[in-house]
């Protein structure tokens, strides 16, 4: 059952209104392309690269800029897959921005939310400070620098959709694992390595980022999922089993487990004061074995909250997920 996260209404009023009214209209348009905007060739990225250089940058819009000089931005992008249209926004810190790692691909972390998840992604707010908290711990090398990109979850306001093709229905299982991350490879230095790539969500967002990491190890290789569901319940499943067991996380690991591999590494938040523990712990004493790699941090006196889940990311998740991914080199 879903759970309306308590990063809640204010939260989400507030993003709704940034959203319309833009918070920096007037700034230059910001493009990450830079020297390496150029379509990649063969003579500039050596076949064993690891770094997949940007191919199609476009410009963003700043949404809101950081103590620290950098941004966040939007922008609108019609899913060539999927054919969903619908807002992302980003951010990069500034470690990629330096010198010394112009060559250097860096580690993604796509940011899903709560509720509704649509028109909007409150993540990218100052009131929140996930980026705040990531850019932090970057600099006490408790967590990766990671470009952060956060796209809308669902396709309206009316359903969840499960991070999935359901049948008849927008393909919002597409959007999240193609769409969204082939606009972040067009704009971004990335790794191809599935380490290079990871989730983390709130609730709704925190199951949909579990099951893309299960679905598709071999292009995501880290998840944060907080207080997440372990099965889809979108009423929109009605009539299509099969489709929707094949979205089913329990499905998901058993067959990772089943078949060996790739390694995946999932991180688990929950408040000691919020409900559906038992599932999710079960989940993790089921399937946290052979290549599903689990970590559990339980939140002192925590509900099930996505301000909660931001503030203790730096309490463990994110540096746990960090020692499993990969890193920008110099």
């Amino acid at each position: 059952m879903k759970r309306p996260s308590a990063a809640p209404v204010a939260v989400l009023a507030l993003c709704s209104a940034l959203l319309v009214a833009g918070c920096s209209e007037e700034s230059e348009p910001v493009s990450f392309g830079g020297q390496a905007a150029r379509p990649t060739s063969p003579s500039r990225t050596p076949v064993n690269s690891k770094v997949q250089l940007p191919t199609n940058p476009r410009e963003w819009t700043v949404q809101r800029e950081l103590a620290d000089g950098t941004k966040v931005v939007r922008t609108t992008l019609k899913g060539r897959k999927s054919g969903f249209e619908g807002k992302v926004w980003a951010w990069a810190p500034k470690q990629y921005f330096e010198e010394k790692y112009k060559n250097s691909a860096f580690p993604v972390l796509i940011a899903l939310p709560g509720s509704n998840g649509y028109p909007s992604n409150y993540w990218y707010g100052a009131d929140l400070k996930l980026q705040e908290t990531i850019a932090e711990q970057a600099r006490q090398g408790r967590s990766l620098p990671f470009v952060v990109v956060m796209p809308v979850l669902n396709a309206d306001k009316k359903n969840y959709y499960d991070g999935s093709d359901i049948p008849g229905r927008p393909k919002m299982g597409t959007w999240m694992s193609d769409d969204v991350p082939d606009l972040v490879r067009e704009n971004f230095r990335t790794f191809k390595d599935p380490r290079g790539w990871g989730f983390f969500g709130s609730s709704s967002g925190g199951y949909v980022g579990m099951k893309m990491m299960l679905q598709y190890p071999r292009r995501f290789g880290a998840a944060i999922a907080g207080g997440p569901d372990t099965r889809p319940d979108s009423p929109l499943w009605k009539g299509y089993e099969k489709e929707e067991q094949a979205n089913n996380p329990e499905k998901l690991a058993q067959d990772l487990i089943d078949k060996g591999g790739p390694t995946v590494n999932l991180s688990i938040m929950l408040g000691t004061k919020e409900s559906g523990q038992r599932k999710v712990k079960n989940f993790l004493a089921k399937y946290g074995k052979g290549p599903v790699k689990t970590n559990l941090y339980m939140i002192p006196n925590g509900h099930h909250s996505g301000r909660q889940y931001a503030k203790s990311l730096g309490d463990g998740p994110l540096e746990w997920i960090s020692k499993r991914m990969l890193a920008p080199s110099s």
